[in-house]
């Protein structure tokens, strides 16, 4: 299993390239950024100064969308962030949620998603793209691949993530959910001809390290952010092709103020309980922490992403990294031995 962590860009610059450091020298794999270009910090002109304060991190979004990022123009960001970093980016792409409700627009169809994903791919990779009746083509590129990760829950957007995308974004760590989404992308890779093994899985979620009522109170915040998928997913689909594990908790839900999106402490998380909130995050001391973790990987998950909005992140950062990672690369039931 690898390892990764996701920033908000509410971080002064100073304070986000030292947790990028940080993180790099503990042993984390990956670096993420939100993008919500309204609420906080532009994440690719984050994502330059990262690149250029680092040596070994992969970086991408977590998650941009084609809504309020032109594909284009997302593709020759990218482009040129490969050339800063010497090739390490990714993209963690969906269809957007605060990025565009904040902007009173809904998200981004799942078609002009897979559309602009294709069309991303191509171009940072060098080759030519039909995009509205235009073909294209960044002559200058083409040097390094490009990973995709599709963020979704849905079973349409899980087996198009099967069809097109390198990994899955899911953000939980229910590793019963994560078995019953896993299947759905395998399944459609397997429709679509490809090899379902080779489908990365990223469980993106709080990870706490300390007593569980602590870890409760920073992270509650996280099913909050997950019901406005859920309800997007109830009002789509019937309740009886959907589990009860992702949307039974969401009965008390009023409502939602993007503007405390990821926020510890929020009055969005008023409706979320103990135990939604212990199944969709990684809480407790080292050992509970290195149990979950395993039986997350045990149901596929190939990265654990960690959400670091906790308020005390440069301390949960430095514990993961010393105290839980090598815990999990000394187990072999994570690493396959």
């Amino acid at each position: 299993m690898q390892f990764g962590f996701t920033l908000k860009p509410e971080h002064s610059i100073k304070a986000t390239l030292d947790l990028a450091r940080l993180g790099e020298s503990v042993g984390f794999d990956y670096l993420w950024l939100f993008d919500s270009h309204v609420l906080w910090r532009e994440p690719y002109a984050l994502l330059t100064l990262i690149a250029e304060h680092t040596e070994k991190l992969r970086l991408g979004t977590c998650v941009t969308n084609p809504g309020t990022r032109e594909p284009s123009v997302t593709a020759s960001a990218l482009a040129t962030l490969d050339e800063v970093s010497g090739g390490r980016m990714d993209l963690g792409i969906g269809r957007g949620d605060s990025a565009r409700r904040v902007l009173g627009k809904p998200p981004i169809t799942l078609a002009h998603t897979e559309e602009a994903i294709h069309v991303i791919k191509e171009l940072v990779e060098g080759r030519p793209v039909m995009y509205e009746g235009t073909e294209l083509q960044l002559g200058w590129t083409g040097k390094w691949k490009l990973p995709v990760w599709v963020a979704g829950y849905g079973p349409m957007a899980l087996a198009m993530t099967g069809r097109v995308a390198d990994g899955v974004i899911l953000q939980l760590a229910d590793p019963d959910l994560i078995r019953w989404f896993v299947g759905q992308v395998r399944e459609a890779a397997v429709a679509a001809g490809r090899d379902a093994e080779s489908i990365e899985v990223q469980a993106a979620a709080p990870l706490h390290v300390g007593p569980v009522d602590v870890g409760r109170d920073r992270t509650r915040w996280f099913p909050a952010l997950v019901s406005n998928h859920v309800v997007d997913l109830v009002n789509k689909y019937p309740r009886e092709q959907l589990p009860d594990a992702l949307t039974g908790y969401i009965h008390d839900r009023t409502g939602y103020d993007y503007h405390h999106h990821a926020e510890v402490g929020s009055a969005n998380a008023g409706f979320v309980g103990d135990e939604v909130t212990d199944r969709f995050c990684v809480l407790g001391e080292v050992p509970e922490v290195v149990e979950k973790l395993g039986v997350l990987a045990e149901a596929g998950v190939t990265q654990f992403n960690v959400y670091l909005m906790n308020g005390d992140e440069r301390e949960q950062l430095e514990r993961i990294g010393r105290e839980v990672i090598p815990e999990l690369q000394a187990s072999p039931s994570v690493n396959g031995g």
